[in-house]
């Protein structure tokens, strides 16, 4: 088992109250019989359990000694309770008058994951957005937001791509269809500018793009936008977001919408040019805006 490699007591929450309903659901135990052992309601076992609230050292010890976890993975669980426990304040905190609950989950694994995977049907996908676009994009939400929140959520998309420039980046891999390059977002100039910054990100080593060509017919019918977090690189990703048309993201983890959503992006992938095409596709339209 991977433990979460930093500054996200969020995700190290997700992952060891998973961890700990895998050992109850092993040995034939409901949440009702584990908080009899606790002295505790069945209710905070589901909360612990779902990351709702933290495991604490004392409740942590009365999981391990009722599963009889062996010690080398009882210290593996242990770094994920001492992380949950921690109260540093993510970057993000300090947009918390403009973020979500559910956004700020997003960001949570964002932060944490090694690999990113995101199909976008009309738009750029965040992480490879400009200023101007995003501004662009952001302003015409389907919640009417001021100007104040407007710049907050630009910065905040910002201050994501950091991510693509870490002495160890996150591997990110797009989709995007013909659409998304073809929709003047903010206009022609704004979207020229686009475009440049599109082909180049497309130049570093840890991003893919790929684009769904018109041509691709049937295949490009997929509206929902989506993204899927691997926190190791090998492996299908183990959590996924999908987007509502009010713009909110939604977390899954369900094992069968995992398979299912892992698998939907690998066809997208097929499915659309290679690398170097669909760099020639944007260039292309690039310079048909100019």
């Amino acid at each position: 088992m991977a433990v979460v490699s930093s500054g996200s007591p969020l995700a190290a929450r997700r992952k060891l109250g998973d961890e700990l309903r895998k050992l109850r659901d092993g040995l034939g135990m409901t949440a009702k019989d584990v908080g009899a052992h606790c002295n505790c309601h069945n209710s905070k076992i589901s909360r612990i359990e779902l990351a709702q609230r933290a495991c604490s050292r004392k409740d942590f010890e009365a999981f391990m000694e009722l599963y009889d976890v062996d010690e080398e993975k009882r210290a593996e669980l242990a770094e994920l309770m001492v992380l949950g426990l921690q109260r540093i304040p993510p970057w993000w905190q300090a947009y918390a008058d403009v973020i979500s609950a559910n956004y700020a989950e997003f960001l949570a694994y964002e932060s944490e994951a090694a690999r990113c995977c995101e199909y976008q049907p009309l738009l750029i996908p965040g992480p490879l957005q400009t200023p101007e676009y995003a501004h662009a994009v952001t302003g015409v939400s389907f919640t009417a937001l001021g100007p104040d929140q407007v710049e907050g959520l630009v910065e905040v998309r910002m201050r994501r791509q950091q991510r693509l420039r870490e002495d160890v980046p996150v591997i990110f891999e797009a989709v995007v269809t013909e659409a998304a390059l073809r929709l003047r977002v903010g206009g022609a100039a704004v979207m020229r500018g686009q475009l440049r910054h599109l082909v180049q990100m497309a130049g570093l080593d840890h991003v893919t793009l790929r684009v769904m060509p018109f041509e691709a017919g049937e295949k490009a019918a997929i509206t929902g936008a989506f993204t899927l977090f691997g926190m190791q690189l090998g492996g299908e990703a183990e959590v996924a977001f999908t987007e509502s048309a009010d713009n909110t993201t939604n977390f899954r983890d369900d094992p069968l919408t995992l398979r299912r959503m892992n698998r939907l992006f690998r066809n997208l992938s097929a499915a659309s040019l290679s690398e170097d095409d669909s760099v020639e596709l944007v260039e292309r339209i690039e310079e048909e805006l100019v």
